[in-house]
This record gives structure tokens, C-alpha cells and sequence, in this order.
């Protein structure tokens, strides 16, 4: 069998409960043994923060999403009308970066979207 990796030991083996030096903070012995919550993500912390539900979420992405395909649809005939619009430029900007949503697919969908909107952006030197 080999050693433990930086003092964890293995499933089969309990820790050794630690006593603290006086003065010291140690934390109780339920909550050291918890495991990080890695399953959630950014976009889903944000959300809950915000006190928003997953379907709340996830239409505000959508909302967004529709936006930044307005936008675009804007940047385009702008563009096929031979001006430039700077002010379309900066609200496509804001709305590239933003929330997600909670569901995966959406997710995806949104940032292929954001992706277009960043191009067209690097494009246009904005």
C-alpha cells in the first residue's frame, strides 16, 4: 500500500482527531469531514445569491439571449447600411458577458450566442 498524499489517509484508516493549541480556532469534527459543494457553478451560485430559482434564472438568460440576437440582427443591417453604430457596440458589450441560466443546454446555446457577439465586437475593434 502506499503512503498517504499530503496527510490525508486512506477511506479505511479514521483521522486522528486533532486538539487545537490554545487559542487556536479548530473546527468541529461534522463540519471537517463535509465535502465542498464542486458540483455547483458560478452561473447557479450567482443565481442563488440573487435569491432567484433555476427556472427564474434561466429565463433571464433567455431574455438575454434574445437580446444579444436583436443586437446582432441591429449590427447588421447597420453595417449593410454602411454606418457604424457605437452606442449598439457598447450594449452588445454589456450584454456578451452576463448569466447563464441553470439549464446545461441553455448554457451552451447562451454561450455560442455570447461567442458571436465577441467576435463581432473583436471585429468591429470594440
Amino acid at each position: 500500500m502506499l503512503p498517504p498524499i499530503r496527510g490525508h489517509l486512506p477511506q479505511s484508516q479514521p483521522a486522528a482527531p486533532r486538539r487545537a493549541a490554545p487559542g487556536r480556532f479548530q473546527l468541529p469534527a461534522a463540519a471537517a469531514e463535509a465535502q465542498p459543494a464542486a458540483s455547483l457553478q458560478a452561473p447557479g451560485i450567482l443565481a442563488l445569491q440573487a435569491g432567484w430559482s433555476p427556472a427564474d434564472a434561466d429565463a433571464a438568460a433567455q431574455r438575454r439571449g434574445q437580446a444579444i440576437l436583436k443586437e446582432l440582427e441591429g449590427l447588421q443591417l447597420t453595417l449593410l447600411g454602411g454606418a457604424a453604430d457605437p452606442a449598439r457596440l457598447s450594449r452588445l458589450a454589456l450584454l456578451a458577458e452576463g448569466e447563464a441560466g441553470a439549464d446545461p443546454v441553455l448554457r451552451e446555446i447562451l454561450g455560442e450566442i455570447s461567442l458571436r457577439a465577441q467576435v463581432e465586437l473583436a471585429r468591429q475593434g470594440a
